[in-house]
Order: C-alpha cells, then sequence, then structure tokens
C-alpha cells in the first residue's frame, strides 16, 4: 500500500531550473569557471558545494577550497534570488498534488536545494501542502542526490518503507537517488534532457507532463 508521495522541488514544483543554471553559468564565469548548460541540468540534484567541487575539478584539475565553496555558492544564490523574482510553478502540478491529497498520501519534500526563497514560498504557494518536518534539504544530508541518503531520510522522517511511497523526480541524479533508496520512481520530463536519460537513470515510469500524469490511472494501480 502507498502511504506517501516524495516530491523533488526545482523542476517539480517550481519552474525554476532555468533560473538556477543561468545563475550558475553568470558566476562561474565571473571566477573563470566553464560550465555548459545541459551538464547542470545534468548535475540538477546536487548540493551546491558538490557542484562546485566537481566544476573546478574539471577547469582547475582541484577540489574546491571551502572558502570557494562557500563563496561561488552564496554569489549563485544571491543571483538566482535576483533572476527568480517571479515564482513560476511547473504547469499542472496543482493537478498532481490534488490527486495525492485526494488520495490521503503523506507529502514529503526531498531537495538537494539550499535555496531559503523557494523554502518560504511552499506555504503561500501550496497551502498546508507541506509540513517543515517532512522536508529534506541540502542542510540534512552529507552525501546529496545521486546517493540514496536525501531520500533515505525523507521515508526516515514519515516513518515510511521504500515500499511504502513513490517518488516523483526530474531530473537524473534525482531519479537515481530515489531508485537505489528503493521507491517507485516517476519521471516527469520537465526540462531540455531526453527522456532516454531520465529512463537509463532508472525511472519506473515516464511522463511528458504533470498533467499527463494526473490525467493517468497509474494512481489507481499503485494506490489501490
Amino acid at each position: 500500500m502507498i502511504k506517501a508521495a516524495l516530491f523533488d522541488m526545482d523542476g517539480v514544483l517550481y519552474d525554476s531550473m532555468p533560473n538556477h543554471v543561468r545563475a550558475w553559468c553568470e558566476i562561474l564565469s565571473m571566477w573563470g569557471l566553464k560550465a555548459k548548460a545541459e551538464d547542470l541540468y545534468m548535475m540538477e540534484g546536487r548540493t551546491g558545494y558538490s557542484t562546485i567541487d566537481i566544476i573546478i575539478n574539471q577547469n582547475w584539475g582541484r577540489n574546491a577550497t571551502q572558502e570557494e565553496k562557500e563563496t561561488i555558492y552564496a554569489q549563485k544564490a544571491q543571483r538566482f534570488v535576483e533572476l527568480n523574482s517571479v515564482v513560476k510553478l511547473i504547469p499542472d502540478v496543482e493537478a498532481v498534488l490534488a490527486k495525492v491529497k485526494q488520495l490521503g498520501l503523506k507529502r514529503i519534500i526531498v531537495t538537494g536545494s539550499g535555496q531559503p526563497t523557494l523554502f518560504n514560498n511552499l506555504d503561500a504557494h501550496f497551502p498546508g501542502f507541506f509540513e517543515k518536518d517532512l522536508m529534506v534539504t541540502a542542510y540534512d544530508v552529507q552525501f546529496g542526490k545521486p546517493h540514496p541518503e536525501p531520500y533515505l531520510i525523507g521515508l526516515k522522517k514519515a516513518n515510511l518503507k521504500p515500499e511504502e511511497a513513490i517518488a516523483i523526480e526530474n531530473a537524473p541524479l534525482g531519479i537515481e537517488s530515489a531508485v537505489a533508496a528503493g521507491i517507485y520512481t516517476i519521471a516527469v520530463n520537465t526540462g531540455p534532457l531526453p527522456d532516454e536519460v531520465l529512463l537509463k537513470s532508472g525511472a519506473n515510469a515516464l511522463f511528458p507532463s504533470m498533467k499527463a500524469l494526473a490525467e493517468d490511472d497509474i494512481w489507481e494501480r499503485l494506490c489501490k
């Protein structure tokens, strides 16, 4: 019996990934670091510090210092706030949330983000839907996605077994994380990556949009 749905945030609830990628590209360029937009979409779900470490390794052949990670991430976070001043939801995500609520499922956030502006907006955009003690963020984990730790923490917070939950993700690393935690994982392709990338990451089901997911009978099949 499925008792809960675990949601990623960026790219699943919020249409924020284009602004995240633009903020990364602008700030990294200021530091003389190169990163392709496609590669940043592939790294979606990692913690900010992990992303910086990888990019500095790729560019300069060494690990990032703690000071570099803190400074670059703070600059990127500030630029994201400027770019994301008008918050946009993923189209039709409300229909999926309504289905989850109708089925009486617990709702858990599992994100690699540490962006406080988005957490602050959750109550405004989804009033009464998510509880603060059922959120896993970049500040809760030692190992970010694709490690299973974020989703395992989400299960622990809700007192669930993996087979009692489903995960809704949009990014390869998030899918790998949820699958590694033993959770049935639904991919919704809300970004620019090919479907094959999400399927190769282990997604159990793939949908082209939130509308398609909300209208599918997968809910009845999984939650019967």
